[in-house]
This record gives C-alpha cells, sequence and structure tokens, in this order.
C-alpha cells in the first residue's frame, strides 16, 4: 500500500500533509523548520504516524528555485517515494480541482492529491557530475550578470562625467570580475573535458550549427540530469512546446508555455536566430512556417524546439550531425 504526503516547500518552513483518508479527504497536518534538523523530524513524524516503511510513503513537492532540493536529497536517501512535481502541471491540476486561493495548507493538500490521482513518478538525483555543473554554471552567469551591471555603470558614469573615484572603481571591478569570469569558464571546461561522455557529448552537439561552447555546456547539463525518454520531453521541460491561447485579442494563437528555465530559453533564444542563418534544417523550417502564415516569434520558438531536438539527438545516438536539407 502506498500513502500519499504533499510538501509546501517555502525558504523558512515546510507544510507537511498526510492524505490519511483519500476518499474521505481525511488529513493529518504538522509545519517543520526548512533545516536539516526540520527534515529529520519531519521523516520521523511520517513513519511515527503513517507506521508504514519509507518505501510505502510516497511525498510529492514543487521544485522552488533551491529551497526543496536539501529536502528532496535527505527523503530519498532515507528511502521515501519522492516527486518534484513541475509547478505548471500542479497549478493546472489545482484549477481542475478548483482551488483558487492559494494557501500553504492548500498548496500541501494539492500536492498530495496530485499524487494520489497521478500515480508514482519517482525523482531520482541527478548525476554529481551534473550538479557541480550546474553549480559552476549558475556561478558562471551570476558573474556574468554582475559584469553586466557594472558595465552600464561604467557607461552611466562617463555620459555623466562622474568622479574620477567611481570610474577608477568601476574599472577595478570590471577588470575583476573579467578575470574571475573567464576563470570560472575554464573551470567549467575543465570539469566536463574530466568526464570522457560529457566531453564527447560537448562535442557531438558542437557540430550543430548554431550550438557552440554556451549552448552545448547547457544542453549538457539538462540532457545528463534525468532520464529524458525523447526530445519532446526536453523541450517540454525547457518550456519549448506550444500552447494555444485561449482568450484575448490573440485567442487561437500559439505561444511557448515557458515552464522551466527562462535563463536556459534565453540563450536558446540568440542561438536559434543563429540557426536560422546558417543551420540548413532550421533554416528550411523557419522559411517554410513563414510561408504558411506564422508569425516570426512563433517560428523562432519552432526554431529553438528543434535545436533542442538535434541536439537530443545527436547525443542519444552518438553520431555527429547531419543536415537533411541542402
Amino acid at each position: 500500500m502506498i500513502y500519499y504526503v504533499g510538501v509546501d516547500v517555502s525558504k523558512n518552513k515546510l507544510d507537511c500533509l498526510w492524505l490519511r483518508d483519500p476518499e474521505n479527504n481525511k488529513v493529518k497536518t504538522r509545519v517543520f523548520d526548512n533545516t536539516a534538523k526540520g527534515h529529520q523530524q519531519l521523516g520521523q513524524w511520517l513513519l511515527n504516524n503513517i507506521k508504514a516503511k519509507p518505501e510505502e510513503v510516497y511525498v510529492v513537492l514543487e521544485a522552488t528555485s533551491v529551497y526543496h532540493e536539501a529536502l528532496t536529497y535527505y527523503l530519498h536517501n532515507a528511502g521515501f517515494l519522492v516527486n518534484v512535481a513541475n509547478p505548471a502541471r500542479v497549478r493546472n491540476f489545482a484549477k481542475g480541482l478548483g482551488v483558487l486561493q492559494k494557501t500553504d495548507k492548500k498548496d500541501s493538500a494539492v500536492l498530495a492529491r496530485f499524487g494520489y490521482q497521478n500515480g508514482l513518478q519517482l525523482w531520482q538525483p541527478e548525476p554529481d557530475e551534473i550538479r557541480k555543473l550546474k553549480s559552476m554554471l549558475s556561478r558562471l552567469e551570476a558573474l556574468e550578470s554582475d559584469l553586466l551591471r557594472e558595465l552600464n555603470r561604467l557607461e552611466k558614469a562617463e555620459i555623466s562625467n562622474s568622479s574620477d573615484v567611481v570610474i577608477a572603481s568601476l574599472h577595478k571591478m570590471i577588470g575583476e570580475l573579467k578575470v574571475e569570469k573567464n576563470r570560472v569558464e575554464q573551470e567549467i571546461n575543465d570539469h566536463i573535458d574530466q568526464f570522457p561522455h560529457l566531453k564527447k557529448d560537448r562535442r557531438l552537439m558542437q557540430t550543430i550549427q548554431g550550438v557552440g561552447p554556451v549552448v552545448s555546456r547547457l544542453m549538457l547539463s539538462v540532457i545528463h540530469s534525468r532520464d529524458f525518454k525523447s526530445a519532446s520531453g526536453v523541450a517540454a521541460y525547457l518550456g519549448l512546446v506550444p500552447k494555444l491561447r485561449e482568450s484575448g485579442l490573440q485567442k487561437g494563437r500559439s505561444h511557448l508555455s515557458k515552464v522551466g528555465p527562462a535563463n536556459i530559453r534565453a540563450k536558446l533564444y540568440m542561438a536559434a536566430v543563429v540557426a536560422i542563418q546558417h543551420n540548413p534544417d532550421i533554416k528550411a523550417q523557419y522559411q517554410r512556417l513563414l510561408s504558411n502564415g506564422k508569425t516570426k516569434m512563433q517560428a523562432i520558438g519552432a526554431a529553438m524546439r528543434k535545436l533542442v531536438q538535434i541536439c537530443f539527438g545527436v547525443v542519444k545516438h552518438q553520431s555527429e550531425y547531419q543536415p537533411q536539407s541542402t
């Protein structure tokens, strides 16, 4: 027998709900601190109350920035069944239940009910090399953002004829940020090169016109983060599947679902713009969609999706990209 639990995760606390009787909607709730001690207390509370083995307890949480990660690993290592649910799927499920007002207790109830009605979908930890790669990529992105902000400040300072002290300080910070950015970038490349499968997969993806060093390392972190069964699964994870507008002035038009990591979509957008010019398959698709009446943004969205699908294909088949169009 499987017992269903929902945990609404926030920065400081965990709202836990055990769905004691799904048919009659009887529940038991408890709030814990989102700390290592709180995680242990939550796990013990579940075992004490449910009177079941960890492998009989199915805990559903949402992906919430980084705040769910420590609890997820704790529960998995303790033997519980864990599902880190896509927030977009949970929102749609909640709408179907008629849950309109958002509270922590209602959110945990929705998560428990989501697990009960959708069957077991088990989370598995990412390979250690991918977890480390993601953390380094996140640090690199932060450095790039800091560098861009300082460059913008320098531009404003020079236009406004600011103090020489301020301009000198900005130049110093920009120089240090560039050095650190280059160092972290080299660490990322060295990390990838340590693992033959990552090194090879990155090389294969870089045979695709439109995919360079930046997109290839990002796609490595995505494709190897979980057991994707198909290219469409990767595209859905990245929020690149078309979704039909159901209201408003653009009713009937499709747009990207935009769930998942926005930073990766931003990089894929730039890569798709390049691929439209230089990749024969994506260029042909782009022109065909425009001639069929699609907007430029819809055609670019399709180009992003196809680029992801090609990346998945060369990794899955372990072969270099061979254009189908001439």
